[in-house]
């Protein structure tokens, strides 16, 4: 990124309907996904994950050549850190959120209607008298059906240690950018990328093996709607984390960035440590504990 020297001028960008059409486009992508897992079809699906492909593509490519021709200055660029910190501090209690619900899940419900507080409460006398409080859980009756729970060998911690490995890449990379080793930053954040997509497949993988082998869905109780809804999520951040350093890579190849000015490598790289710690803690508290 270029950052002017005149403080006193402050771009302002010109009106735009990029983020109008992105909202259009994530709507269909939404809807075409509540359909398609409802047993609907998946077309508007497609249609809405290629528009708003396209709409990030066009985005990217404004604030790009916004960046190099100089526009922005070191005010803007401060504005830039304090909304990137703004936006990882939501995904903190996006993720507090989920992990909240996991441990009531375990702590509470299945407490409550299992009897393990029944001389305060006598819930499970009214709910399921025969239900066992014990975790993981497919609910009560065995409504989930049989399956078996997802541990945290081989796949989850080999994907730890590739995450591990990534964000010590990215700091090796981030080293090569204060020193201005242009080498160093593109081979690093080149593996970093490489772990990145080597991770999603493991993953991918991993979900393949709990639906074919595993009997563990979306549909097996309050274990499987936990499991996929905070490794899935923590999966899409990965995506977009992949995608973010992969166009920094591709702007280090065409020569962006500098020793001094490089704030859109550094947003990337504080998303994707941030990534990282939330993966430890799914590691503990979903595969190991």
């Amino acid at each position: 990124m270029s950052v002017k020297s005149d403080s006193s001028i402050y771009y302002v960008p010109h009106g735009s309907m990029i983020p109008t059409l992105a909202t259009i486009a994530l709507l269909f992508l939404m809807y075409g996904l509540s359909s398609w897992m409802n047993g609907g079809t998946n077309v508007v699906f497609y249609l809405g994950l290629v528009a708003l492909i396209a709409v990030v593509w066009r985005w990217f490519s404004v604030v790009i050549n916004e960046s190099v021709s100089g526009k922005y200055n070191a005010q803007v660029d401060r504005t830039f850190r304090q909304s990137m910190a703004w936006f990882i501090f939501s995904e903190v209690f996006f993720f507090a959120a989920f992990f909240g619900a996991l441990f009531y899940a375990r702590h509470y419900s299945v407490g409550w209607i299992g009897g393990l507080s029944a001389e305060k409460y006598h819930t499970h006398e009214l709910l399921y008298p025969t239900f066992e409080a014990i975790w993981p859980t497919n609910g009560p009756e065995n409504m989930g059906g049989d399956f078996k729970a997802m541990g945290p060998w081989p796949l989850p911690t080999i994907n730890t240690l590739i995450l591990l490995t990534s964000g010590v890449t990215l700091t090796w990379a981030h080293w090569g950018m204060a020193k201005g080793d242009r080498v160093q930053l593109s081979k690093g954040l080149l593996v970093t990328v490489i772990l990145g997509f080597i991770f999603l497949c493991c993953q991918a993988y991993e979900y393949y093996e709990a639906y074919a082998h595993l009997g563990l869905t979306l549909g097996t109780g309050i274990y499987g709607s936990t499991f996929f809804m905070m490794t899935g999520f923590h999966g899409l951040h990965v995506l977009l984390g992949t995608v973010m350093l992969l166009v920094v890579y591709l702007r280090v190849l065409k020569g962006h960035f500098s020793h001094e000015n490089h704030f859109a490598f550094e947003a990337a790289a504080w998303y994707w440590h941030f990534v990282d710690v939330v993966w430890l803690l799914l590691y503990l508290f979903v595969y190991i504990i």
